[in-house]
């Protein structure tokens, strides 16, 4: 199974990414599934249900999120609806909408897990995500997933590398979202795991991590609110493509990705 990872969806420069380059992706290196995070499609901050459903059209097969799913207040009832294909971090308290955990499958019946985390350090205060982590992979056990994979959205490279180790040879890959800045450390850990501290984004490479230059120096400048809008132009999709063995779940291979939206 190969399976197509896309690093957080900046805005409707990214929606646009994922729509264009997506299907030439697949086609090229033959990706079975696609998996994305959504978490800041709608406007550069939250997804909303138009913007998920605009990306599940575009060939994903699943969406995940992060810190700024509850941005738009419209999303938590979207969460709920049954079949819904975008998950919400696994260790927020109960009682939030929606679900930490998730399955995507091929049309031949091959079945991925997909385990959305949130990181703590430099972040909320939420529940443990390695004892959450555990408690997902062995719900997507029981359903009977072999092949799985965890996207750990958090701040701190320490975290992520922290849990790519602590699931190592449990899981097919740990892959980090949240900084839009894509790492060069894709490696398989000993135990058959797939590593990347961070998929990168999907939006535009002029700018502050998808954002609109001028308006974040400001905010450094000055130290006071701004409001935040996405960029525009170089616009890039990135990502990683894992291979995972069928029948055991271990990773064969990982390599980054990198494609420009042509103009």
């Amino acid at each position: 199974m190969k399976v197509l990872f896309l690093g957080d969806v900046v805005g409707k420069p990214g929606r646009q990414a994922v729509q264009r380059l997506v299907p030439r992706l697949v086609a090229r290196h033959g990706a079975d599934l696609v998996v994305a995070n959504a978490e800041n499609s709608a406007s550069g901050v939250g997804v909303t249900p138009d913007t998920a459903d605009e990306l599940l059209a575009a060939e994903v097969d699943l969406l995940t999120s992060g810190n700024h799913v509850w941005s738009k207040r419209e999303i938590g009832p979207y969460l709920d609806r049954p079949g819904c294909r975008l998950l919400r971090p696994a260790n927020y308290p109960r009682g939030a909408p929606g679900r930490g955990h998730g399955v995507a499958r091929t049309p031949d019946g091959r079945r991925l897990g997909v385990v959305n985390l949130e990181g703590r350090v430099f972040m909320k205060t939420l529940d443990d995500p390695f004892q959450a982590a555990l408690v997902e992979i062995e719900a997507l056990r029981r359903d009977g997933c072999v092949a799985i994979l965890v996207d750990m959205h958090c701040e701190a490279t320490s975290e992520k590398a922290a849990m790519g180790w602590f699931l190592d040879g449990k899981v097919s890959a740990v892959i980090g979202t949240h900084t839009h800045v894509q790492t060069a450390d894709a490696r398989i850990l000993p135990g058959g795991t797939a590593y990347l501290t961070d998929a990168g984004m999907c939006g535009p490479w002029d700018s502050v991590i998808g954002v609109k230059k001028e308006l974040a120096v400001e905010r450094f400048l000055t130290q006071r609110p701004v409001g935040f809008e996405p960029a525009r132009r170089e616009v890039w999709l990135q990502g990683a493509l894992v291979e995972i063995d069928d029948e055991t779940g271990r990773a064969l291979a990982i390599e980054r990705v990198q494609e420009p939206l042509p103009d």
